[in-house]
């Protein structure tokens, strides 16, 4: 497969996908669900949020000052992890039958409207904001339109300041619709950028940046 891809006889997209069922990744497991790079988001080497320097030694600090007096918990960057079952349900709350999954894990009520996935640009500043936000994407984001579509008609309830109705997911400027959007998306997966820096995210997620002294410089240890 690594062969293939060096070779560019399967493309960026299927590369990762391929990674992720070789780690054991599944869309049959929200809790091991397949990771795919938050390109339009981040630069290549850093762990998402990583992006804002102030962030980055935040996380420098963290690990350096962190002690657990019983010696049982090891020093970490990041207290959350950049997948799990409720980030998917976060994404995919439109769409059955994430839908009915997130209104349990809510016990039996949608989540604040605030905290739902509402706006891919506010999703953007989030980033910028909160340096606990260390989500990766899922694939749906390069080839499922109708996940960014409340096709259901759901009452996904208000913002509290704009009193704004959450609806379809707010696209950003330069997407027209959501399939602009996701081929656009998938378009900036596959440029020759990407195809060229790629190896360095997988590094992290998949490669030697995942334990020890590497992972130790490139800031990507978690709790």
């Amino acid at each position: 497969v690594l062969q293939k891809w060096v070779n560019r006889e399967i493309s960026n997209f299927d590369y990762l996908i391929q990674l992720n069922t070789m780690a054991g990744r599944t869309y049959n497991d929200l809790a091991q669900y397949p990771v795919v790079i938050k390109i339009i988001f981040k630069f290549l080497t850093k762990i998402c949020c990583s992006v804002v320097f102030i962030n980055t030694y935040l996380f420098f600090f963290r690990y350096e000052n962190f002690e657990d007096p019983l010696g049982i918990i090891d020093k970490f960057h990041y207290g959350t992890h950049y997948s799990n079952a409720a980030g998917v349900m976060h994404y995919l709350i439109r769409v059955e039958p994430f839908t009915t999954l997130h209104i349990q894990l809510q016990s039996g009520r949608f989540d604040c409207a605030d905290r739902q996935f509402h706006s891919i640009p506010a999703t953007w500043q989030a980033l910028m904001d909160n340096p606990n936000d260390v989500k990766e994407l899922i694939p749906e984001f390069f080839y499922f339109p109708e996940f960014l579509e409340n096709q259901n008609g759901f009452n996904l309830g208000q913002l509290q300041i704009s009193k704004e109705v959450v609806n379809d997911v707010i696209l950003p400027k330069w997407a027209h619709s959501p399939e602009d959007f996701i081929y656009k998306h998938r378009k900036a997966l596959e440029s020759e950028y990407v195809s060229a820096h790629l190896h360095e995210w997988i590094d992290l997620i998949f490669g030697y940046k995942q334990r020890g002294p590497a992972a130790v410089e490139a800031l990507n240890v978690f709790y």
